[in-house]
C-alpha cells in the first residue's frame, strides 16, 4: 500500500511528465554527457535509471546497454519515458513502477544504475540506496546525481524552505558530506564527485511544478528578505532566478 508520500509524489509529477520530459534543465548537461560515456564504457547488459523522471538518463544509457528499465512511482511518468523512447526508436527499453525502498527485482541483477534528481524526493535515502546496491552487480558502476545542500546551516535552511514551498514533495537536498557516508553505508565506494552551479530561471522553474500562486508569492517573500549572506550565496536575481548547487557521485557497488 503506498505511503501518504508517495500519493503525494505521484500526485505532484504525475500531471506534469510531459513537462519534465522536455525541460531544457532536465535534457541537458555536461552530467547527461558523462553518464553517456560511462555507458558506451560499461556496455552494460542491463542498465535501470532509478526515479526515471522524464527519462532522460534512460535515453542517455539506451543506446549503448542491451536492457534499459526505466523506475518511477509515477504511471503518468513512464507512460511519457515509453512513449519518449518509442518515438526515438529506442526499442531496448522498459518501463517498471515501483518505490525505491522496495525495488521488485532480483538482487545482483543489474550491470550499471544512473539516478538523477530523484533522491531529494525519497522519504527513506539510505534504504533506496541500500536497494540501489542490492539490485546491481558487485563492481558495477552507478552514478548519483542531485542538489546539493551547503554546509552552512543558514544557506541550508533557505534552501530547504524555497524547494518545499515550490514543491510539497520534497524531502530533503543533502550535502555532499551526507551523500558520501550514506553511500558508504549503503556499500558503495564513491570514486570521484564532480560539482557545479545549474541557473534556475524563477518563471520556469515555477511554471514546470505549477506552484501555486501563495507558495510561489511566498518563495519570493524569503528570497527578498534573505540576509546577504544567502542572496550572495545563491545569486538571488532581482525576478527570483537563482543558483543551485549540485554534485554527481560516481561510486561503485562493493
Amino acid at each position: 500500500m503506498k505511503s501518504s508520500h508517495d500519493t503525494n509524489v505521484t500526485g505532484q509529477f504525475g500531471p506534469r511528465a510531459r513537462a519534465y520530459v522536455e525541460s531544457a534543465v532536465h535534457a541537458q548537461g555536461a552530467d547527461l554527457a558523462r553518464i553517456a560515456e560511462m555507458a558506451a564504457a560499461t556496455r552494460p547488459g542491463r542498465a535501470i535509471d532509478l526515479g526515471c523522471g522524464g527519462g532522460h538518463v534512460t535515453y542517455a544509457m539506451a543506446p549503448h546497454a542491451g536492457r534499459m528499465v526505466a523506475c518511477d512511482l509515477s504511471d503518468d511518468m513512464l507512460t511519457a519515458v515509453a512513449d519518449t523512447a518509442r518515438s526515438r526508436d529506442m526499442t531496448n527499453v522498459e518501463t517498471a513502477r515501483a518505490s525505491v525502498e522496495a525495488l521488485p527485482f532480483a538482487d545482483g541483477g543489474f550491470d550499471m544504475l544512473g539516478c538523477r534528481f530523484s533522491a531529494h524526493h525519497w522519504q527513506d535515502v539510505d534504504a533506496g540506496l541500500r536497494e540501489a546496491r542490492r539490485v546491481l552487480k558487485p563492481g558495477a558502476p552507478a552514478l548519483f546525481v542531485d542538489v546539493v545542500a551547503p554546509d552552512a546551516p543558514l544557506l541550508d535552511t533557505h534552501l530547504q524552505a524555497v524547494e518545499l514551498l515550490r514543491d510539497t514533495s520534497h524531502v530533503r537536498d543533502y550535502a555532499i558530506a551526507e551523500w558520501r557516508e550514506k553511500l558508504a553505508r549503503a556499500g558503495f565506494t564513491v570514486a570521484t564527485v564532480t560539482t557545479w552551479r545549474l541557473r534556475m530561471e524563477f518563471p520556469v522553474w515555477i511554471a514546470r511544478m505549477a506552484t501555486p500562486a501563495t507558495l510561489a508569492t511566498a518563495i519570493r517573500v524569503l528570497q527578498d528578505s534573505a540576509p546577504e549572506e544567502v542572496r550572495q550565496h545563491f545569486a538571488i536575481e532581482p525576478d527570483g532566478s537563482f543558483m543551485l548547487d549540485m554534485a554527481m557521485f560516481e561510486a561503485v557497488a562493493g
